[in-house]
């Protein structure tokens, strides 16, 4: 066992990125820093065993606290599961610590791209490479949706490309699995992306990411973010001075003190698509494939719809005229991925168990100690609430009786010496004279 551990030992090597340790196995070298977020940074290097480039990611204080650690699981999970061309492939994931104690950073290495659409909104563009491009993100959140995921972090950051325009989706982090008519939390999707029903707190469905990809193309076509909010307020501020104020039948779906809020606003008729995205911002007509601006544009006014009943979803996407001419049944159509855990939203956790479902995750043996984390879930956890506050309001019936049982046995006890008392008095007063 100790010849095993200082064996792992030497294949780890550690060096600075930036303000971080990076400690790596030394199957990875030429290790260099290509990106940092607040989901952690990003190493590029060399693989000697898959002889390939590949980029590593050692995620940000996973453990920092239970929605950090929540997070982290999750991007593990669906990583493990999803297997798609336009979804980021997982190669390897390891930690330098071994137990659970020392247990402290995830590295997830995966494919190696080029860039991400930050760079690309700065190129420009023909219509094919457009058209590919946004092909591709369709492609890769249908994979998702097929399996009831819920990517909620679509931006430019987190989409990458390789030079022969290549697309993949990353980051999971904030990915759930759809529940139809729940309320999910709001705290999704960075701002500039959030959909008008995140924005106002109401329940969303798939389409959701559909709104996140039309800004992305909205940008890619301007060269600037479409709706620059500095605060959730301003964002629906930005999105109804472009779009127009939504009609009253809209508005009725919000709860009484948002639509309140929103009927107090200025109203906006905002602007025609053939305003907000005129064919001097388009490419020149593709001769080849017959792709135009006034497809594109058409496509944009389907995708940002403020209410998502009427938005266009990702099937219906794939299918139009400026998307179809790359349309392949095995990309479209690939077989969903299959989440191994079933209950992976509803899962609620300390930071302890949290970091044995993971370890165990990574190492493919569930620790002992924590048997019971696998069905360990947010219902059952409820349960034991439940049970507790019951439990305590017995206790307290119990002690309250016990307590009117003293104070009743206590003024009897003291009636039967009174009238003892009473009775000896008596008794007293007739005992003749000697």
């Amino acid at each position: 066992m100790n010849k095993n551990k200082r064996g792992e030992e030497r294949e780890l090597y550690s060096l600075d990125v930036g303000d971080s340790t990076f400690t790596v196995l030394k199957c990875y070298q030429n290790v260099r820093p290509i990106g940092s977020g607040a989901q952690g940074i990003v190493c590029s290097a060399y693989d000697h065993n898959l002889e390939r480039n590949v980029a590593i990611k050692k995620l940000s204080r996973p453990f920092q606290n239970q929605t950090h650690a929540k997070r982290a699981y999750r991007e593990l999970v669906l990583m493990k599961c999803v297997n798609h061309k336009n979804i980021i492939g997982l190669l390897n994931v390891f930690s330098p610590q071994k137990s659970l104690e020392e247990f402290a950073d995830v590295y997830i290495v995966m494919e190696l791209m080029d860039a991400n659409l930050c760079q690309v909104i700065q190129m420009e563009l023909d219509h094919e490479r457009l058209s590919y491009l946004l092909y591709q993100m369709l492609c890769g959140i249908k994979h998702l949706h097929a399996a009831g995921i819920i990517h909620r972090d679509l931006k430019p950051s987190n989409i990458v490309v390789k030079s022969d325009c290549t697309l993949k989706i990353l980051d999971f982090g904030l990915a759930r699995t759809a529940a139809t008519g729940l309320l999910m939390t709001p705290y999704v999707v960075t701002r500039y992306y959030r959909a008008p029903e995140v924005i106002l707190g109401m329940g969303y469905q798939a389409n959701v990411d559909v709104w996140s990809v039309g800004c992305i193309v909205a940008e890619m076509v301007r060269g600037s973010v479409l709706f620059p909010g500095s605060d959730h307020i301003d964002q629906w501020n930005k999105v109804i001075e472009q779009l127009g104020t939504p009609p009253q039948e809209f508005l009725m779906k919000l709860n009484q003190s948002v639509r309140t809020y929103v009927e107090n606003r200025p109203r906006y008729a905002g602007y025609s698509f053939d305003k907000l995205f005129p064919d001097v911002l388009f490419p020149a007509d593709s001769e080849h494939n017959k792709l135009k601006a006034s497809q594109a544009r058409d496509l944009l006014s389907k995708m940002l719809v403020i209410d998502s009943s009427k938005r266009i979803s990702v099937d219906e996407a794939l299918k139009h005229p400026y998307i179809n001419v790359w349309y392949d049944p095995a990309e479209v159509q690939a077989p969903p991925p299959k989440i191994t855990d079933k209950q992976l939203d509803e899962r609620e956790h300390t930071v302890e168990e949290w970091k044995a479902l993971i370890l165990g995750s990574i190492s493919g043996e569930p620790f002992r100690n924590y048997s019971t984390i696998c069905t360990h879930t947010g219902p059952p956890n409820q349960i034991v609430q439940l049970f507790l506050y019951i439990y305590t309001f017995l206790s307290v019936c119990v002690c309250v009786c016990v307590c009117i049982y003293i104070y009743i046995y206590i003024q009897w006890k003291s009636e039967v010496y009174i009238h003892l008392s009473q009775n000896t008095c008596k008794l007293s007063l007739t005992i003749p004279d000697i």
